[in-house]
């Protein structure tokens, strides 16, 4: 996939957009992507102040090179590119060199003379160049309205992250610069979407004079309502993402140029780090899954964070000591099978301890009940990795039912111990689960559609459940109609989890709905015809 352009943007100067790009570009690089920065407000650079410990040496050249560069016939994007030392693969261009010659070589440039020359093709070069060669480029832009800030606002970006501070003319000064960008992008002879804007409230102190900052937090809302139209989850409130989009001042980090994500690598809420983490996330995920990000903050930052982890084992076996003997023996077939196995005892307090887990996924042993140790373990799970590409399979023994788990563990799909399916069996499913081959339950566990059906006719649900029951059902008429088995039986098995008998709690059960009523019917008349079909050749054959 290529890489993603965004420009941070401010109307007005001092209002920390090089300061939280210079830190979201470090947490990007950190987190295992390849990151390249520009410092593109070549009237007043600053950006390159914040890496400065961090360069070998002074930059020697810059953006105003790639003048030169075109009007000499040359195409050399990555020769202005320069490493960071100790951040990842995070490369930085400097607005040009660090001498006297540089303002006298940036005030010979015509920006509007360069594009009748063809200088927006080769800038457009530029661009596929950047974006094949990393996964983000930030792009540090000049403000106000000018030549410059319509290459950066218009022509290059992705996304455009507006850095604003509770103050009309800043707020509505980046509102204003957001509609000229997407007004301009629609004029490009390039193929461009629409542009996202990401409104982010820096410097914003609700620690003093809280109603006060509430009130100008609600016209800063209603300013920017409408950036978010194009990005934005429906189920999520601008409000809500409005606070997550907020850097708070801290006055400690207004001195100087600083990466307070090099201090606050495990930052609390209230730390500036925090709110740095949360908007290099929204950039990570590409404004995407913010109805996560308004679910669970850390989940949301921890599915970028951790994707490109590395685990030390691959699986985590919970045993309850009530079956520790036959887990045991399920934890030998699995490493017989090459998986790395880490175990761990019900009640085992250093598992609430660590700050991450080491085994991507977790296998849970149950036996008859989950114990309200498991429960927790599982919840931890899930809290940590909610978003990520990592499974909880439970492993039942014989007798155990589903049907009496909590919610949160009886939705998953089970594989079972037996007499005749072992614990070398289950380790060979298990297996089959981790490489992406996912059994929705053991062949004698299989459901059986039409009781399942008849099941349905007879409950009585809520009407939300009912609501549930009515999708379902839905989906089964067409995978029903296309043959497709396996989405058949998984819709099944969320059926049977949706028609599952729930203690009374006070009124407003009601019986199947009659359009819900007439889909089940047609179901069982088709599957019932089918199975006379299938039936009839066999039939004949006795005959013979």
């Amino acid at each position: 996939m290529p890489g993603s352009v965004f420009t941070f943007y401010s109307f007005k100067g001092g209002v920390g957009r090089s300061f939280t790009l210079a830190n979201i570009a470090v947490l990007l690089a950190r987190w295992g992507n390849r990151v390249l920065c520009l410092d593109w407000d070549l009237e007043a650079p600053g950006l390159g102040d914040y890496f400065r410990p961090r360069l070998a040496a002074a930059p020697t050249s810059g953006v105003v090179d790639l003048v030169d560069d075109f009007r000499e016939g040359r195409f050399e994007p990555s020769a202005h590119a320069v490493r960071l030392t100790g951040l990842g693969a995070l490369d930085f261009v400097a607005a040009g060199r660090e001498d006297p010659d540089y303002v006298g070589q940036l005030q010979k440039i015509d920006w509007e003379e360069l594009y009748v020359d063809g200088f927006g093709d080769y800038l457009e070069r530029c661009r596929e160049h950047w974006t094949a060669h990393y996964d983000f480029v930030l792009i540090d832009s000049r403000t106000g309205i000018s030549d410059i800030g319509g290459i950066c606002t218009a022509h290059l970006p992705d996304h455009l992250v507006a850095v604003y501070t509770a103050n009309l003319q800043s707020v509505r000064g980046a509102v204003d610069v957001a509609r000229r960008a997407d007004v301009a992008r629609n004029r490009l002879p390039f193929d461009r979407p629409r542009l996202s804007v990401v409104p982010v409230l820096s410097r914003f102190d609700n620690r003093e004079e809280y109603d006060r900052s509430e009130t100008w937090r609600k016209m800063c809302v209603d300013e920017t309502a409408h950036l978010y139209r194009n990005w934005l989850d429906q189920a999520v409130t601008v409000d809500a993402m409005s606070r997550h989009l907020t850097m708070p001042y801290v006055s400690y980090w207004t001195f100087g140029e600083q990466l307070p994500v090099l201090a606050e690598e495990t930052p609390s809420a209230d730390q500036i780090g925090f709110a740095l983490e949360t908007v290099a996330a929204v950039v990570a995920h590409r404004l995407d899954r913010t109805d996560l990000l308004a679910r669970n903050r850390d989940a949301y930052v921890a599915a970028v964070r951790d994707s490109r982890r590395e685990f030390g084992r691959e699986l985590r076996v919970s045993i309850p000591r009530s079956a520790q003997s036959v887990a045991n023996e399920l934890v030998v077939q699995l490493e017989r099978r090459g998986v790395k196995v880490v175990k761990s005892l019900s009640g085992d307090r250093s598992l609430l301890e660590r700050p991450e887990d080491e085994a991507k996924h977790l296998c849970l042993i149950v036996d008859g009940k989950v114990s309200r140790w498991q429960s927790a373990e599982v919840e931890l799970f899930f809290h940590q990795t909610l978003g990520q590409d990592r499974r909880v399979i439970p492993v039942l023994t014989p007798g155990t039912h589903p049907n009496t788990f909590p919610a949160h563990v009886g939705t998953l799909r089970y594989l079972r111990l037996s007499s005749s399916h072992g614990p070398a069996e289950v380790a060979r499913d298990l297996v089959d689960q981790l490489k992406g081959f996912t059994p929705l339950v053991e062949p004698e566990e299989e459901i059986k559609l039409p009781a399942l059906l008849r099941e349905a006719l007879v409950a009585r649900l809520r009407p939300a459940r009912w609501d549930l029951v009515d999708e379902l059902v839905n989906g089964l008429t067409v995978t029903v109609g296309a043959g497709d088995d396996v989405r058949t039986n998984e819709l099944a098995v969320d059926l049977a989890v949706a028609i599952k008998p729930r203690p009374p709690n006070g009124n407003g059960y009601q019986a199947v709905p009659e359009e819900t009523r007439n889909t089940v019917d047609w179901l069982l008349r088709v599957l019932e015809s089918r199975a006379r079909t299938t039936t009839k050749p066999n039939h004949r054959k006795d005959l013979g």
